[in-house]
Formats: structure tokens, C-alpha cells, sequence
């Protein structure tokens, strides 16, 4: 199936969707900073407590929803640890696995920064949805994509 052009109303949209991505994505480095975290930091903290039913937060687990490498992952729990947000935990099913578990330390400062996502999520939302919507719906206005 041949593609049409992109045309300047797509760019539009395009550019849109981003800028509000950019946006949400600097207020959220910017709060973990405030909390003495680097955003990486902060999103490791997020990856393991929002980990889906039944999957362990291991390090290549973790690796694997944050798109980093194993080894810089590892740096990153290592550094986490050494400050008291995280620690490891050695399974009692399979000792060999070991799986990445949040301090209470760590799960006040993410239940803070959570809130403060969720407040700045919410007053994202209508600018996000407004151009995700007009990205999906092409510049012919009525639906999919061409």
C-alpha cells in the first residue's frame, strides 16, 4: 500500500504531540531533582513499584521496561541502594533469583513524586489527548490514519 506524503497539518500534529511529551517529561525530571533524585533514579523507583501482576522486578526485568542496558541498570540499583530507596532480595522460590524491592524510604519519596505526576498529568491531559488525537487522525480529519 503506497504512503502519502506527510502532510503540513500531520507536522503539525506531530510537532504538537511532542512538545506536550517534552513538557510532561522536563516537569517530571525537574520534581525528582527537587527530591534529590536524577530522573533515572526516579524511574527505576516507578518501574519496580509498578511492575505488572506477577512479574518480578529483577534487574533484567527492570533493564528491559526502562531500555537501558543490564549493566547500566545495575549501576543505577547499585547507586540506589547505597542511598536507602531500594534493596536486593534474594527470592525464597528460586535463591539464585534476585529481585529489586523499594525501602519505606523509597516508597514515601515515589508516593510524592506520584502525586505530584498525577496532579501535573491531569492538567496535561486535555493538550496530550488533544494531539495524540490529531496525529491518529491525520490530516483528513476523520479517523485512521491514511
Amino acid at each position: 500500500m503506497p504512503s502519502s506524503p506527510v502532510s503540513p497539518s500531520e507536522y503539525r500534529a506531530l510537532a504538537e504531540f511532542r512538545h506536550q511529551l517534552l513538557r510532561f517529561l522536563r516537569f517530571s525530571e525537574q520534581a525528582a531533582r527537587r527530591t534529590g533524585l536524577a530522573p533515572q533514579q526516579h524511574q527505576l523507583l516507578l518501574a519496580v513499584r509498578g511492575m505488572p501482576a506477577g512479574t518480578a522486578a529483577t534487574v533484567g526485568t527492570l533493564a528491559q521496561r526502562l531500555q537501558r542496558r543490564h549493566h547500566s541498570t545495575v549501576g543505577l540499583v547499585d547507586r540506589l541502594e547505597a542511598r536507602g530507596w531500594v534493596r536486593r532480595a534474594r527470592e525464597r522460590a528460586d535463591r539464585r533469583e534476585v529481585t529489586v524491592r523499594l525501602t519505606r524510604r523509597g516508597e514515601t519519596v515515589l508516593a510524592r513524586l506520584a502525586l505530584a505526576h498525577r496532579t501535573e498529568i491531569r492538567s496535561l491531559a486535555p493538550h496530550l489527548a488533544r494531539a495524540l488525537r490529531d496525529v491518529i487522525r491525520g490530516d483528513d480529519g476523520v479517523g485512521a490514519p491514511r
